[in-house]
Formats: C-alpha cells, sequence, structure tokens
C-alpha cells in the first residue's frame, strides 16, 4: 500500500488548515458548526449511516444549526492515524474499533477479550450499561469524549488455502490482527503467527501470500472484498470487540452545554438505528460471499476456548479489571 501513501498525504495536506479548527462556521448563518468525522469503512456501512443518522437528529434538533460531514472509505486516513487527529482536534468525530484505543485505556481491551460475551445481546447489555461507561472512563484523560457503542459483530476467521476446523489449523499461519498487543497474543495462544496489519493493506496482503488470513465479521469481509481471495470463512466468533465512535475532547469542549447535551443524545438515539443496520447487513453480506463461492465451516469453539488462559493472564492483571471481568460474565 506504499503507493497510495502519497495520494494520503496530498490528501491529508489539504484538508490540515480547515480541519485546524474543530468546527467551520457558515458564513451565511454565524451560528452554523459542521463537525468531521472520519471512518475506514465506506458510505452505505452501518458504522458510516449511524453517523449520518445521527447528523439527522442533530440538525434537527438544532433547527439546523449543527451537523456533521461523514468522510468514509480511509479518506482522511488509516484508524491509527485519524485517532491521532481527533486527540488533537483536528478531526471532530471518529469510528474506531475499540482494539484502536487499547494503548491508551487498559480497560478498553477487556471487550474484546476472546469468547467474553455468550452472545450480542448479552454483549449490548453489558455495554449499554454502568459496565460500558466504566470501561470507556479514561478516554478523556486522553482528549477522547466516548459518545457510543456500535455492533462489530462476532469476528471470525477467513484463509486462502483451507478452512480452520480445529487449533491445529492455525499453527504456523500467518494471520493479519488489528495493531494490538492483546489481538498478537491471542493469535499465539491460538497457535498462529500474527501479523499486525492496517485495514487498507489486508487486500494486497492475502492476495500476494504476505499474510495466510485473516479475522473479522462478515460485512467487513464482504465490503473490503477480501472473499475474492480468502474463500474459506471459519466461523469462530472468537471476539465481539466493539466499534467506539468518540469525539475530540477539545472540540466537544468548545461547544455549549446544550450543544454537548444534543450531541449525546443524537449518538444514543443512532445506536439502536445502527443495530437494525447492522443485522440488515450481516444477513446480506453473508449471502453475498456466499454467493461469490466462499466456502462457510462452523468449527467448535470449545478447543479454542480452552487455550485463553494466557491471554487473560496477560491482560487481566489488577483486581479492578478482574472484576470487571466477573461482572461481565455474571450479567444476564
Amino acid at each position: 500500500m506504499t503507493t497510495h501513501a502519497p495520494r494520503r498525504a496530498v490528501l491529508l495536506g489539504a484538508l490540515a488548515a480547515p480541519l485546524a479548527a474543530p468546527f467551520i462556521a457558515n458564513p451565511a448563518k454565524a451560528q452554523t458548526i459542521t463537525l468531521r468525522s472520519a471512518d475506514v469503512h465506506p458510505d452505505g456501512y452501518p458504522t458510516v449511516e449511524a453517523v449520518k443518522f445521527m447528523s439527522r437528529q442533530i440538525e434537527e434538533k438544532s433547527g439546523g444549526r449543527i451537523r456533521i460531514q461523514v468522510f468514509g472509505s480511509r479518506q482522511l486516513g488509516e484508524e491509527k492515524d485519524t485517532l491521532e487527529q481527533t486527540r488533537f482536534g483536528v478531526i471532530d468525530l471518529n469510528r474506531v474499533n475499540s482494539a484502536s484505543l487499547n494503548s491508551l485505556v487498559p480497560e478498553t481491551v477487556i471487550p474484546g477479550l476472546p469468547f467474553l460475551f455468550r452472545s450480542e445481546e448479552h454483549m449490548h447489555r453489558v455495554l449499554d450499561g454502568a459496565i460500558g461507561d466504566e470501561m470507556a472512563s479514561g478516554l478523556p484523560r486522553h482528549n477522547l469524549i466516548p459518545l457510543a457503542y456500535y455492533d462489530s459483530g462476532a469476528r471470525s476467521f477467513y484463509t486462502r488455502a483451507k478452512a480452520i476446523n480445529e487449533p491445529g489449523d492455525l499453527r504456523g499461519l500467518k494471520i493479519r490482527v488489528q495493531p494490538s498487543d492483546m489481538w498478537v497474543s491471542m493469535m499465539r495462544a491460538f497457535g498462529a503467527n500474527a501479523t499486525p496489519l492496517p485495514t487498507g493493506e489486508i487486500y494486497s496482503a492475502l492476495q500476494t501470500g504476505v499474510v495466510d488470513g485473516a479475522e473479522n465479521n462478515y460485512p467487513s469481509y464482504q465490503s473490503f472484498r477480501h472473499f475474492e481471495v480468502a474463500k474459506f470463512y471459519s466461523v469462530s466468533e472468537h471476539s465481539m470487540a466493539p466499534e467506539m465512535l468518540v469525539m475530540s475532547k477539545r472540540s466537544y469542549d468548545r461547544l455549549p452545554k446544550e450543544t454537548q447535551d444534543v450531541l449525546r443524545q443524537a449518538a444514543k438515539d443512532s445506536v439502536p438505528e445502527m443495530r437494525r443496520l447492522w443485522q440488515a447487513r450481516s444477513n446480506e453480506a453473508k449471502a453475498a460471499v456466499i454467493a461469490a463461492g466462499s466456502q462457510i465451516n462452523t468449527l467448535d469453539k470449545a478447543p479454542f476456548e480452552r487455550n485463553m488462559g494466557p491471554v487473560y493472564d496477560q491482560f487481566v492483571r489488577d483486581a479492578r479489571m478482574k472484576g470487571i471481568v466477573s461482572r461481565i460474565r455474571e450479567t444476564t
């Protein structure tokens, strides 16, 4: 993907000046505020459409004074880059996977832990309550305001050469993971060789054999067209690491209190809409990849789950983290 770096650099350079302020006033209407939001996913993807829904809610509730402009398809860069820009107030809003926050706030590791959530419904009950708030409570110290948890489905393996049915099938395979120590540790516990790569590099890495496989949900597998170069999709559902919508604290603090309240409520209102879109998109994506020739198999999770002890030992070390994990498991 080095061939695309100059294009991204030019784009970011062109945007740097207007984005330096957390919002842009419309000369025709001095009180109008436009907030900029980043996403690596394309138009039509549930997270992108959820932020657009949020924008419509804000415009309506503010009488047209506030809107959100969504830049999808990595227009503003990969998640690592846009997250830094968000922390500095260059970008106002950002949809990132919780794994991108792991190096900043240790508690954000927890929702991505392998086989922690029993189902998506269990995950929703946890994230929508006090536990979800607690796991995100450290973000403001890093100039990020947590606004909402979005679904990222259940992540499963997809590979170039063979299906995965048992832990031994992963031994020695190079599997792309998100740039996160926890994800590297998880793949090692599975017996695979973890290969951290940005999202934009996965397709070519699969195509050329730099990696043997990757792992993600059906919508990402389909929308990034990874099914074209990795035909075997093995349903392991090893993690339900959620997406998070965060806002630059610098941008947030410059808004009046009533505007902050409107923004928070609109983010909250966008969650059920995102989940509705997510379920429909997941079903469509699964049908599309099957029609395109992907081979789907469902593996027995138990042998994989038994190998995850070292991951929990490494990343759930203090009493507070252990307490959060216990409370999640006790949530009915």
